[in-house]
């Protein structure tokens, strides 16, 4: 969903501090009606339409539905935390290209966790025993050292 900041704040610090927290555009007022509605014309245009029909990720003998929030092994399921599975849903939305650290911590946990590293490599390496073959050589949730995370679906 995009997101338009609407404010009287003019500064160059507060729209930067606002597009580092993911706004899409920043407005200051006055403006007009009619150049805001452009605007949010624009922004939904770039937006990615959401499917209604679950969509099934399958990584070898694990298959995942973000939608649903289901995740089996075998075909059985794999209990996923809340935020193991924001973060899985995160990469998924990605597949094939590498999500920065910023990104999965800003998108998981919000924009003032966004140096918080830490927190990622603890949850990567539980959701890897959970649905990698071999946690130590992952095949889809690997790791950009020094950047992110990248989700293979293919191998």
């Amino acid at each position: 969903m995009p997101i338009i900041v609407l404010s009287a704040r003019a500064q160059e610090g507060t729209k930067i501090s606002a597009f580092d927290a993911g706004a899409d555009d920043y407005m200051t007022k006055p403006f007009g009606v009619g150049e805001l509605i452009a605007r949010v014309r624009v922004a939904l245009r770039r937006t990615v339409p959401t499917s209604t029909e679950n969509h099934d990720i399958t990584l070898g003998e694990v298959t995942i539905n973000v939608e649903a929030r289901t995740a089996l092994r075998e075909g059985k399921p794999v209990h996923l935390t809340p935020i193991e599975f924001r973060i899985v849903a995160c990469l998924a939305k990605n597949p094939g290209r590498v999500v920065t650290h910023r990104q999965l911590l800003t998108e998981v946990w919000g924009p003032t966790h966004a140096s918080d590293t830490h927190y990622l490599r603890i949850y990567l390496k539980q959701i890897r025993v959970k649905l990698e073959v071999d946690p130590v050589q992952p095949r889809y949730f690997v790791t950009e050292t020094g950047i992110g995370y990248r989700l293979l679906t293919r191998d």
